[in-house]
C-alpha cells in the first residue's frame, strides 16, 4: 500500500501508466481460472468512457483498444496474472508546456510536487482522469466473476449541474449520451453543459451505482465493512468528493422509525440501508451515490503560484471535458465491480475454510 497503485486483497489490480505516456494498463492477479474472457468483453466497457465524443467530452480522440498480453488461453482465464494494455494514440502536450511551472488550482500538481519533488506536468501524469482507463478495463474482467454469481452492476447519472432526474427509465441509459435515465432531464443537462462550456467553466454532478443479485454475507462486521470498502474504492477516483450508501446523508434527518428497513417473512420492506447492514450485505440491491466535483481545468483566469512560490495567474486551455460526467459513470461502476469481486473471493475462501474445519 506504500505506493498506492494496487487495489484489493484477493482480486488484486495494479494499474500503471500516465496520461501522456506511451500507454496505460493493469495487471490483475487472483482472477479465477476458466472464466470466459476476450478483448471484446473489455472493449465494450472502454467504449463507454472513451474520449472524443462530439460536443460533451474532450476532443482528444483515443481509440482505447485493449490488448490482453497474458492470463488467457483459448478465450478463458488461466488463473495466472492477466496483463492489459491500452496504447495512447492522440497525445499532444503542447498546451501543458506553456504552464508547466504553474500549479493548476483543483489539480494534484501542488501535492504531487510536495510529495515526490517531481511531477509529470503533461496532463497530470498519474493524477489524470485518463488513468481510469485501466480501472474500467479491470472492472470488465471483474464482471466476468460477478456474472458467475448473478451479480449485475449498473451506473447512471442522477444529477448534473444542479439538474436532477425526476424519473428512472433504466432501459435508456446506454443509449443516452449522459447515461441518464430521464430523457427530459438529460436534455436540460446537455443545454447546461453547452452554456458552461461557452463560459469557459465546468460542472459537477452525482452518479448512482446499483449492484443487484448480491448474496447476503459479503463484508466483515468491523474493519472490513463492505460499505467502507465501497466508499474507499469510489473515493480513490480523482473527481469524487463524496459517497453515500442507501439513504446516506438524508438518514440524519429521519426518525429511526422512518429509516429502519422493517423485516417480514417476505423480506425487507424498504432499502434505506443501501443493501448493507453492519458492514455486511443483506441480499438486497447495494445502492451507492457518488458526488463528482467540477472539472478543475477551466479557461476562466484563476490565481495560483509557480514552482518557486511566486504569485501568478492561470487559464487552463487545451482539450478538456466540461464535466467528468458522463465518462466517469463507467469508472464508478468499475470500482464497485472490483470491490464486490474482491469481497466475493474473500467469502468463497471463508466458506471453503469452514468446510475444512
Amino acid at each position: 500500500m506504500l505506493n498506492g497503485n494496487t487495489f484489493g486483497q484477493f482480486f488484486r489490480v495494479t494499474t500503471w501508466g500516465e496520461s501522456h505516456g506511451l500507454a496505460l494498463g493493469a495487471v490483475i492477479d487472483g482472477c479465477p481460472a476458466q472464466l470466459p474472457l476476450t478483448e471484446d468483453d473489455i472493449q465494450h466497457e472502454l467504449e463507454m468512457r472513451r474520449p472524443g465524443k462530439k460536443g460533451i467530452t474532450t476532443s482528444r480522440k483515443e481509440p482505447d483498444r485493449v490488448q490482453i498480453l497474458s492470463g488467457t488461453f483459448e478465450g478463458k482465464t488461466t488463473g495466472t496474472p492477466i496483463s492489459l494494455i491500452v496504447w495512447n494514440k492522440d497525445v499532444d502536450s503542447s498546451a501543458y508546456e506553456k504552464i508547466k511551472v504553474l500549479f493548476r488550482p483543483g489539480h494534484a500538481d501542488y501535492t504531487y510536487q510536495k510529495k515526490y519533488g517531481i511531477r509529470d506536468w503533461r496532463g497530470g501524469g498519474r493524477a489524470s482522469g485518463r488513468e481510469t482507463v485501466a480501472r474500467v478495463a479491470s472492472g470488465a474482467v471483474a464482471q466476468k466473476l460477478l456474472d458467475k454469481y448473478g451479480i449485475k452492476v449498473l451506473a447512471y447519472t442522477v444529477c448534473l449541474g444542479g439538474i436532477e432526474i425526476s424519473k428512472k427509465d433504466l432501459n435508456i441509459i446506454e443509449e443516452n449520451p449522459l447515461f441518464c435515465p430521464d430523457e427530459e432531464a438529460s436534455k436540460e443537462m446537455l443545454r447546461r453543459l453547452a452554456e458552461v462550456k461557452k463560459a469557459g467553466d465546468s460542472l459537477g454532478g452525482v452518479v448512482e451505482v446499483v449492484a443487484s443479485g448480491c448474496q447476503p454475507g459479503l463484508g466483515e462486521p468491523v474493519f472490513g465493512k463492505l460499505d467502507a470498502a465501497l466508499a474507499g474504492a469510489l473515493m480513490s477516483i480523482g473527481a469524487v468528493k463524496g459517497v453515500e450508501i442507501g439513504s446516506g446523508f438524508q438518514a440524519a434527518e429521519l426518525l429511526g422509525s422512518q429509516n429502519n428497513d422493517q423485516i417480514t417473512p417476505e423480506g425487507f420492506e424498504s432499502n434505506n440501508s443501501g443493501g448493507i447492514l453492519g458492514g455486511i450485505s443483506t441480499g438486497q440491491d447495494v445502492v451507492v451515490r457518488v458526488a463528482i466535483k467540477p472539472i478543475p481545468s477551466i479557461e476562466i483566469e484563476q490565481k495560483t503560484i509557480d514552482t518557486d512560490g511566486n504569485p501568478a495567474t492561470i487559464s487552463t486551455k487545451g482539450r478538456h471535458d466540461v464535466s467528468a460526467i458522463p465518462r466517469i459513470v463507467p469508472v464508478c461502476a468499475a470500482m464497485v465491480k472490483l470491490t464486490l469481486a474482491d469481497f466475493l473471493l474473500a467469502q468463497v475462501a471463508r466458506e471453503h475454510l469452514n468446510t475444512k474445519l
